[in-house]
């Protein structure tokens, strides 16, 4: 066996020397894109190196590669996963040059295996990198080709645009040189320069292969390989040849190409007003009749003078006001601008939108006999409802709460001889003195109702005085004269002491005894109404718009807001718009008083109109207005003229020295808010009138919110806010009310007769008012000594003169006849025991709360203090 192959033997030999030198890392080369504005780009070439990521382990080298340093170089171990977590280190090998080599831990191979996995998942991520980075190169490459292909698509097109347009010219130049010849105009046509001439084309075949039709192009770079694209050339701008281009002559007709666009007709007349600027005319000044308002805008005047809205400014600039156009001026400045910018000016009020609304004379030719307006008028529970009744043969009285009357009924019935009659009922409860004025106010013919076994009451005489106010003849009725009590003869007389005379006692009055109940002398009162409509020949227009007087309104859940309207002049008919206070609407139905829809309504007819806007109140005046705007117009005033009022009745404007004083007297008085919902607007007023008579200096009923309709969700919060009580009259609270009111703990009561509304509001107030005090005397008792006792204080030694003394009671100490304490008796003995009360000519201990300073011969008043409720 040769030396060589002695595996025993243990000498060191060297491995043959080898230059060192460092490994290179690996380079990866790219090519990256940069974008510039205006669409230019470049493409520059990057290198990668590859960084050696911590613990990374060199692949093992060959066998017969030398090593790399001098020392010897252990074998790697077998590759051999361990069988177990607990496997113990392999044994040392030996190598063949007999160098025992280490063998490798559990946690070596552990970081080596880990090592091999990074870095094969950091291969992988490289992989990936690299396709996607390829993959948006592609993308990129071929996107810039589509748009180079667009480029050059675009230029193509451009190129054959300005070929059309130079064959077009051309073909206009000839036109015009065949029209007009130059020696016949006397014009030569300029020479066209010969750095102008166009190039002849170069034929193809001339071309040498490979050369396209489009001009040649500088060389491009290439970098990297990669070509650039080439910018798109942009397309020549109108601008330019715009500004250059001139009038349309011969001579720019025949010129060069450049020259395509000739000057517009409103450039020519622009140059045309710059040229004659200063020979203008100077155009007439019209003068117009301006109509001014009470207060107007700047901008509005000018507008009307069909002035510029500086020049106004200006004119006011010189009268030393610095003015914006929107700020408001007064009917006196606007007047003396419009008079000095040369206008005629005529001043009309804000008030001037209702000219002509009402109250139109009517042709005495057009006016027809009308039917006539009786109001039934007496005092409550006298038989106007029932009289009534017994006319038109219904029972209204039987759907009335308490049988009285809280609403204005108006029907119209016919009388024996033909004559149909329209017939207002209105209450006779003291509440309702202002539904009772305004029957008043709209009717012809007032019948006063009195019972022969009452006479003549409270509210007979107020009827008898808003007749008389009215100016409208009486008709007395006395009715129930088929009960056994009944007096016509003291009816009569009693009418006298309010100068009320009627026929049978020598005066002009007509009087019927009549009985509702027996349906006596129905007839006479029907003849008496139609004979005295006779003498006051009463007539109307009804070919006019209509005009007319809310007697009643109402909030209807299921149609709206509804208006019981009698109708006085002209003639109403669905479709027409009708203006009634603050509210307006389109006439939607017309109901008479059965509920059957009527398609118009003539003088003196009552019907119930829906269509308005909003709920009007009891009494307005109804109008037939031509448009929309005009009733908007009306509305809008009306509307802020009420606002106006309201703020000016609660506003903090000082008055005079006696209202000053009388707010301070009111200043501690106390308020009852309520929040009042009715069914009609009547009844609503009537209830608010009820209740601002109940107040005194020291207590009194405000109401909050009054309104027609049921009781909403709003009203409850209203109420909440301000502390009030919510009161329904023969309306209902919805669902979410009563759920708001459950949840804030207010309580909404429900009346549908106002005695009983009127009345528990009043037993509410009386609980505000304060008590009376009343003091009632016990005795008297006089001081004879006074003795100082530890843990007690000051004890008095008293003898009881007069009355009683009791323990608790108040007493006032009395000294040289001036009061000096009051207070109350704290403690009360006889001897040594605590006692209740005391008698006259005993002796006894008393001591004071909080006094201590009593003297001999003090004297003490006993006495007990009552307090006494108050009503209203």
């Amino acid at each position: 066996m040769s030396e060589g192959e002695n595996s025993g033997d243990k000498t060191l030999t060297v491995a043959p020397s080898k230059t060192l030198h460092l490994k290179q890392r690996p380079v990866e080369h790219g090519m990256v894109r940069q974008s510039f504005s205006h669409g230019r780009s470049k493409v520059v070439v990057v290198e990668k190196v590859k960084r050696r990521a911590p613990g990374h382990v060199e692949p093992a080298k060959p066998a017969g590669a030398p090593a790399p340093a001098a020392a010897p170089t252990p074998a790697p171990p077998p590759k051999a996963a361990p069988k177990s977590e607990t496997q113990r280190p392999a044994p040392a090998s030996r190598s063949s040059s007999g160098v025992v080599l280490r063998a490798l831990t559990d946690e070596e191979r552990e970081a080596r295996a880990r090592a091999l996995v990074d870095a094969k998942s950091r291969e992988e991520d490289d992989r990936r990198r690299a396709e996607t980075e390829a993959k948006a190169r592609a993308e990129r490459d071929e996107r810039e080709r589509a748009e180079r292909a667009a480029a050059d698509s675009r230029k193509r097109e451009e190129e054959e645009r300005l070929t059309r347009e130079a064959e077009s010219k051309r073909k206009s130049e000839e036109e015009a040189r065949r029209r007009l010849p130059p020696e016949s105009a006397g014009l030569t046509p300029p020479p066209r320069p010969a750095a102008a001439a166009p190039a002849p084309p170069r034929p193809a075949a001339a071309r040498p292969a490979g050369e396209s039709e489009q001009p040649r192009r500088p060389p491009v770079r290439q970098i990297g390989g990669f070509t650039p694209p080439t910018p798109p050339r942009p397309a020549p701008s109108r601008g330019g040849a715009m500004k250059d281009r001139g009038r349309l002559t011969v001579a720019t007709a025949t010129a060069g190409a450049d020259e395509e666009r000739t000057r517009s007709v409103a450039s020519f007349k622009r140059r045309q007003q710059r040229l004659f600027r200063g020979q203008v005319e100077q155009k007439e000044k019209i003068s117009r009749e301006v109509t001014l308002p009470e207060t107007i805008t700047i901008q509005e005047l000018a507008n009307r003078m069909s002035e510029r809205g500086v020049d106004v400014i200006r004119l006011l600039m010189k009268q030393g006001e610095m003015r914006k156009i929107t700020d408001v001026i007064d009917a006196d400045t606007a007047q003396l601008v419009a008079e000095e910018m040369g206008h005629t000016v005529k001043r009309v009020a804000e008030s001037d939108v209702e000219e002509g609304l009402f109250d139109a004379p009517d042709v005495e030719t057009e006016l027809e006999t009308r039917p006539p307006v009786v109001t039934i008028m007496g005092h409550v529970d006298h038989g106007k409802t029932s009289l009534l009744d017994a006319i038109r043969h219904a029972n209204v009285v039987a759907g009335e709460a308490g049988g009285i009357t809280q609403h204005i009924g108006a029907y119209q019935v016919t009388s024996p001889g033909g004559l149909p009659i329209t017939f207002i009922d209105t209450p006779g409860h003291a509440a309702f003195t202002a539904m009772r004025a305004r029957g008043a106010r709209v009717t012809d013919i007032v019948v006063l109702v009195v019972a022969a076994d009452d006479g003549v009451m409270p509210q007979t005489i107020e009827a008898i005085n808003h007749a008389r106010a009215a100016h409208v003849p009486l008709i007395v009725a006395i009715n129930k004269i088929d009960k056994p009590d009944a007096k016509p003869e003291r009816v009569r007389t009693e009418l006298l002491q309010y100068e009320v005379q009627v026929e049978s006692m020598g005066g002009e009055t007509l009087e019927v005894e009549v009985s509702a109940k027996q349906k006596t002398n129905l007839d006479r009162l029907l003849e008496a109404i139609a004979l005295q409509a006779e003498v006051l020949d009463l007539k109307a227009n009804p070919g006019r718009a209509a005009e007319g007087t809310v007697i009643e309104a109402r909030l209807d859940k299921g149609r709206g807001p509804v208006a019981t309207v009698l109708v006085q002049r002209g003639t109403l008919r669905v479709g027409d718009i009708a203006v009634a206070g603050t509210q307006w609407g389109r006439v939607r139905a017309l109901l008479d008083d059965q509920g059957v829809s009527r398609q118009e309504a003539g003088p003196s007819f009552p019907v119930e109109i829906l269509g308005f806007n909003g709920t009007p109140e009891a009494g307005d005046r109804v109008a037939v207005v031509d448009s929309e705007a005009r009733a908007r117009e009306i509305t809008e005033y009306r509307e802020r003229m009420k606002r106006d009022k309201i703020a000016a009745r609660g506003g903090s404007a000082r008055g005079s020295l006696s209202d000053m004083m009388s707010q301070l007297k009111t200043a501690g008085r106390k308020e009852f808010p309520l929040v009042i919902k009715g069914d009609v607007q009547g009844s609503v007023e009537a209830i608010a009138a009820a209740l601002e008579k109940l107040g005194t200096d020291e207590v009194g009923a405000r109401v909050v919110h009054a309104g027609v309709g049921g009781i909403s969700e709003s009203d409850i919060s209203l109420a909440e806010a301000s502390n009030a009580a919510v009161i329904g009259f023969n309306v209902r609270a919805h669902k979410e009310a009563r759920d708001a009111a459950e949840r804030a703990g207010i309580e909404i009561r429900y009346y549908n007769i106002i005695y009983n509304l009127v009345d528990d509001v009043k037993a509410a107030m009386s609980g505000l008012l304060a008590p009376t005090l009343r003091e009632t005397m016990l005795g008297n008792a006089t001081i004879l000594e006074v003795f100082d006792i530890s843990k007690v204080g000051k004890v008095a030694g008293c003898r009881v003169t007069d009355g009683n003394v009791e323990r608790g009671a108040n007493v006032r100490l009395i000294r040289d006849n001036v009061v000096v304490h009051e207070g109350k008796l704290s403690t009360l003995k006889r001897f040594k025991d605590e006692v209740k009360e005391v008698a006259a000519g005993q002796e006894c201990g008393m001591a004071f709360e909080n006094y201590q300073d009593m003297r001999a011969g003090d004297v003490i008043e006993c006495y007990r203090v009552e307090e006494i409720k108050r009503t209203l």
